[in-house]
């Protein structure tokens, strides 16, 4: 948790200051006893009330005084935490956002939400109860206790007794609660991957009548949870009732004690008075304590999960890489020398030995079946993920050796699943090139086969996009998807399975215009349609991780036993004979 310090330092001010002003507002509160026991004896005993209205107007005083102090602490508990809670936050988003697609893929997008979210909320919540609370609290304890030392020392051990009992009470609470918060954490981000699972599928889940099935498996996941904080809030409850009977039993001796020195002459009713005072702010401190302890607890599972996130170090580092990069020429635009890759290190490979040599300006088709891993292919050239073995060259320069803005913005991906943001179209297709003109974009959803439909909305270009495109069919999400891509003209363009959801006739007219476009692009077009790259350059054809064959249509045909069988599945036999 000490490792959060560091976004406290724009703060120094505030931290430092903070707990001063609510230490003068415990000073004076714990002299309000002590003039309380003046009144009582020196006031009332002797009937002098010029005396009980003049230390009365001193009580009034001090209490409008440890309010500003109190006020002015919350103030820059509030400035604090907020700018410690934002600092954090920003940190994280940013480190999050460097991440490759294997850490992302470890810790789970809910999870991630999770923790920038409701874990820096509860580190925020800490950080102002540091300021406000840490050292009030202590402070009242032990200066009651140094004041009833004062009073009658006898009576004080009575106090002094009754400390380590507390402190076991704590230590018991805390080593038994703090592995159930992490859990509780843990259990909270498996039920928010469950409730994203049904908020993200929800037409998936209704059109398989299957939204029962899914009631019960939230339900578990939520009586799981509430489990667990059930747990959590049995052995938290003690700390409050353990610690007023310790302080209440401690009141009790002291009232007897006390009533046998006030007989004996030892003690005046004042005095006792005043004691009593201060063992109810010790009491009253103490409660603090407890809700500090378990606020503490949660605020330190948070911390570590916060630090998991700020520790994890991305796979696909471009540090040092500072220095734009010349790409050679002559090179081929894209090469595989013997490549290998995994998802994970104990999992089989998604690509085996893959060697091969993509030209300048070509049209390479890659096809291939189901998890035989031609996304992972093109997944690699761009670094989304690095390979396990073999060299991946761009330009006849290793991918490693770009900064990772330079390799990506010469490469324009049309991922498979079509994702567009909230704005208008104009603002989609511009993070291709943002300083695109209208004209620009007009052009590149031509290309896209986008530029009807966006005609004939009542906006145009200035029509709004919903939340993941929700206003918008499958087609034309992917159509503005490719037009975001080629906007920008990069020199690499790579469209992943993106005209799944095309007919055949604009998925005819997407490739001619796309031929027409991309001269001098680099075209790799990723389907599971031969109708899409049978008319390509060039056609890979991957089976199981590893390349099948290389070659154009007709040579597949003839010497690619794997290609064929895709064909005949397909085509007619008449088409397949041609």
């Amino acid at each position: 948790m000490f490792k959060m310090a560091v976004f406290l330092k724009p703060y120094k001010k505030e931290v430092i200051l903070g707990p001063i002003f609510k230490l003068l507002e415990a000073i004076l509160e714990l002299l309000l006893p002590t003039i309380v026991a003046l009144i009582v004896n020196n006031g009332i005993g002797k009937n002098d009330s010029a005396y009980v209205y003049k230390m009365g107007g001193l009580m009034l005083f001090m209490t409008l005084l440890g309010f500003g102090c109190s006020m002015v602490c919350q103030y820059y508990a509030a400035r604090a935490s907020q700018g410690f809670g934002t600092s954090l936050r920003n940190k994280m988003f940013k480190h999050i956002s460097s991440l490759s697609y294997a850490e992302l893929d470890l810790f789970g997008t809910p999870s991630l939400i999770n923790r920038i979210t409701n874990d820096v909320n509860q580190l925020q919540l800490a950080v102002a109860m540091l300021i406000r609370l840490v050292v009030r609290a202590p402070f009242i304890c032990i200066g009651a206790i140094i004041m009833s030392m004062i009073l009658d020392f006898r009576l004080s051990l009575i106090l002094l007794a009754a400390t380590p009992v507390f402190g076991v009470i704590l230590y018991f609470i805390i080593t038994r609660s703090s592995p159930l918060y992490r859990k509780y954490q843990q259990k909270l981000d498996h039920l928010a991957l469950v409730l994203s699972e049904n908020l993200s599928g929800i037409r998936v889940i209704r059109a398989f009548a299957e939204s029962r099935r899914e009631k019960r498996r939230f339900d578990a996941a939520s009586d799981d949870l509430t489990a667990t904080a059930i747990r959590v809030g049995r052995i938290s409850a003690w700390l409050g009732p353990m610690t007023t009977l310790v302080v209440n039993t401690a009141i009790i001796a002291i009232l007897w004690a006390g009533g046998r020195h006030i007989d004996a002459g030892r003690l005046s009713q004042g005095e006792i008075i005043a004691f009593i005072n201060y063992v109810t702010q010790i009491l009253l401190a103490l409660i603090v304590v407890s809700n500090l302890v378990i606020l503490f607890t949660k605020a330190s599972s948070s911390a570590n999960r916060v630090s998991e996130v700020l520790a994890a170090a991305t796979s696909v580092s471009d540090e040092g890489n500072t220095a734009a990069v010349a790409a050679e020429y002559d090179a081929p635009a894209i090469s595989f020398e013997h490549v290998s890759f995994g998802y994970n290190s104990t999992g089989e490979l998604a690509l085996q030995d893959v060697s091969v040599s993509i030209k300048r300006g070509q049209t390479v088709g890659l096809i291939g079946s189901t998890g035989s891993g031609k996304s992972t292919f093109v997944n690699l050239i761009p670094r989304f993920y690095d390979a396990v073995e073999g060299e991946i060259k761009v330009g006849g320069v290793n991918v490693k050796d770009y900064p990772l803005e330079q390799l990506r913005s010469m490469i324009g991906i049309v991922p498979q699943k079509a994702l567009l943001f909230t704005g208008t179209i104009a603002e989609n297709i511009r993070w291709g090139k943002h300083e695109a003109s209208r004209e620009e974009l007009m052009q590149a959803a031509a290309v896209a086969q986008a530029d009807e439909f966006i005609r004939k909305l009542p906006e145009g270009l200035d029509t709004p996009v919903a939340r993941g495109g929700l206003n918008l069919s499958g087609g034309q999400k992917q159509r503005l998807t490719i037009a975001r891509a080629v906007v920008g003209r990069p020199p690499i363009l790579i469209l992943d399975d993106s005209s799944s959801a095309l007919d055949f006739a604009t998925d005819a007219a997407l490739r001619k215009a796309l031929k027409l476009h991309s001269r001098e692009m680099t075209v790799l077009l990723v389907s599971q349609r031969v109708s899409t790259v049978q008319q390509a350059d060039q056609i890979i054809v991957f089976d199981e991780g590893r390349i099948a064959g290389t070659g154009t249509h007709q040579e597949l045909l003839a010497d690619c036993g794997v290609y064929r069988e895709i064909c005949e599945s397909q085509l007619s036999s008449r088409e397949v004979a041609q």
